[in-house]
């Protein structure tokens, strides 16, 4: 509900003001704010009720933000869906959520197709750029017929959204955040990058990612515009930011490496930028130099998170952005609304620079995960969220990421669950065995990697088994490379020792993970 005050304000004080820039539309604040709650008529003639599951499965667009809230503002629970999964792992997730309606645009018509093909009897469909048909109402209907009422009183401690993020089993767990949460989680990011009222934020980042969404959630009750791209392209980047005078925008390294790449970049075309906050991993040093010689007057906001904390967990400021310096590989201090200790295996906190792992607590922490009390009871202990990654506070306060207890890669700011990737491997005939591990990639920060053994007689190539993976999990989880062994390095325990893996390939590195 807490957000869905900060629409109504911008409404009433900010009313003739530009809220979304979409292509050729825009919108003002009255206007989005009237769409809103029709389409949050719209959907309970439809048949939604408050605490129903909605899922979106689009790309960015001022639609896509206006069935976000329309689900809000009639009570429902909002379910972001990854438009790079396959159609199996989205199917995973909407009978898993329990999901009863199922948004989506037509660049996901074959994908919603295929879903609702599978999915229970019942899933109603709602297209949002494109005329009704059989059994698919149009959301653009839905405004036309609904009455702008007033928002559900939804308290601030129910649950908001369930978002889905990889399992270390091999399936999906959903993260559910109440609104609480995502509130506290964009006060946080508002404090940490100073959007101000009248600024402008490109959606550039997928929008299912939380990421997008907390700062989405701040440029909302900050009542900043909202710029969208469709997905991320390099020459769209620039262009919008330069036509729509942009100042502030999420992306990973590898994004700001590919818009210094492209022959469409130049300093001049992003000169109304502010602020360019970024995750995953730090921002290579020749890109970093390039980038703050070319943009001196853009602050650079190191952010790190995971979903289950909504997803702020520490910001590292601008001023310590620079190639070289004493703190540029570091993710910073926690965000206002955060508390972070270090500790060893037994839950004890340990001294400055001793390495241990992460746990961190606030009101922007999680619920707990959808239908999985013992994996939430494994993660929450005492309020505090275990977050799997290793690091150590330095004598300032600074926090340093050397490990991961989880057994994930971050690609191209994409998490990867090993477990995930390992089980669509071991399904192709000539595997016998397989690890999959995370090594360093210029480009991606991390690549995703098979060691094999294959069966007695068998053969296998990268691209076979790339395309063997593609029927069963994302096309960014495949592996991008392989590696034949005889056997795998194992304990006394027969546990396959994955850091004996890993270490040829991070030789030389500081850490052992991007």
């Amino acid at each position: 509900m807490l957000l869905v005050q900060a629409v109504r304000r911008n409404a009433a004080f900010r009313a003739d003001e530009t809220a979304t820039i979409d292509g050729d539309e825009q919108r003002t604040w009255a206007e989005f704010t009237d769409r809103v709650a029709r389409a949050a008529d719209g959907l309970r003639k439809l048949g939604v009720t408050p605490g129903d599951r909605v899922g979106i499965l689009a790309w960015n667009s001022a639609r896509y933000l206006e069935a976000q809230f329309a689900i809000w503002w009639m009570g429902g629970v909002l379910v972001p869906m990854n438009i790079r999964w396959s159609a199996d792992e989205n199917l995973y997730c909407i009978r898993d959520a329990g999901i009863t309606t199922l948004i989506f645009d037509t660049g996901f018509a074959e994908a919603a197709a295929a879903i609702a093909g599978q999915a229970d009897a019942g899933l109603r469909q709602v297209i949002l750029d494109a005329p009704a048909s059989d059994g698919i109402a149009a959301f653009e209907d839905l405004i036309a017929s609904g009455a702008a009422g007033e928002a559900n009183d939804t308290p601030a401690d129910h649950l908001a959204g369930i978002y889905y993020t990889g399992g270390t089993t091999g399936f999906p767990k959903g993260v559910m955040l109440s609104f609480t949460a995502l509130w506290s989680a964009a006060i946080s990011i508002v404090l940490a990058n100073r959007m101000a009222p009248g600024g402008r934020m490109l959606h550039a980042t997928p929008m299912f990612h939380l990421a997008d969404g907390a700062m989405s959630h701040g440029a909302m009750v900050q009542g900043a515009t909202h710029v969208f791209v469709p997905r991320f392209d390099p020459v769209d980047v620039i262009a919008m930011i330069g036509r729509h005078q942009v100042t502030d925008v999420l992306l990973v390294p590898t994004m700001i490496g590919m818009l210094q790449a492209s022959d469409a970049y130049a300093p001049e075309k992003l000169r109304s930028l502010r602020c360019l906050s970024f995750g995953a991993s730090p921002i290579p040093a020749p890109i970093l130099a390039k980038l703050q010689a070319d943009l001196p007057q853009v602050s650079l906001l190191h952010v790190y998170g995971q979903t289950e904390m909504g997803p702020t967990i520490s910001y590292l400021e601008p001023h310590h952005q620079a190639a070289g310096a004493p703190k540029a590989l570091s993710v910073g201090k926690p965000f206002a609304c955060v508390e972070v200790k270090i500790v060893d295996s037994d839950g004890v906190e340990v001294d400055p620079d001793v390495p241990g792992e992460i746990m961190a607590r606030g009101p922007c922490a999680m619920m707990g995960y959808w239908n999985k009390s013992e994996d939430t009871a494994k993660t929450i202990l005492d309020g505090w969220v275990k977050t799997g990654d290793v690091a150590y506070r330095d004598a300032d306060g600074f926090l340093f990421i050397c490990d991961r207890v989880k057994d994930m890669i971050i690609t191209g700011g994409e998490n990867v669950f090993c477990a995930e990737v390992e089980n669509a491997v071991a399904a192709h005939p000539a595997v016998a065995q397989v690890a999959v591990i995370g090594v360093p990639d210029p480009d991606f920060g991390e690549r995703v990697h098979a060691v094999i053994v294959p069966k007695p007689g068998q053969t296998l190539t990268a691209d076979d088994l790339k395309a063997h993976c593609k029927a069963l999990i994302a096309n960014y989880k495949c592996p991008r490379s392989i590696e034949m062994r005889d056997a795998l390095p194992t304990s006394a325990a027969g546990k396959i020792l994955k850091r004996d893996l890993r270490e040829p390939h991070w030789a030389g590195h500081a850490r052992a993970v991007n």
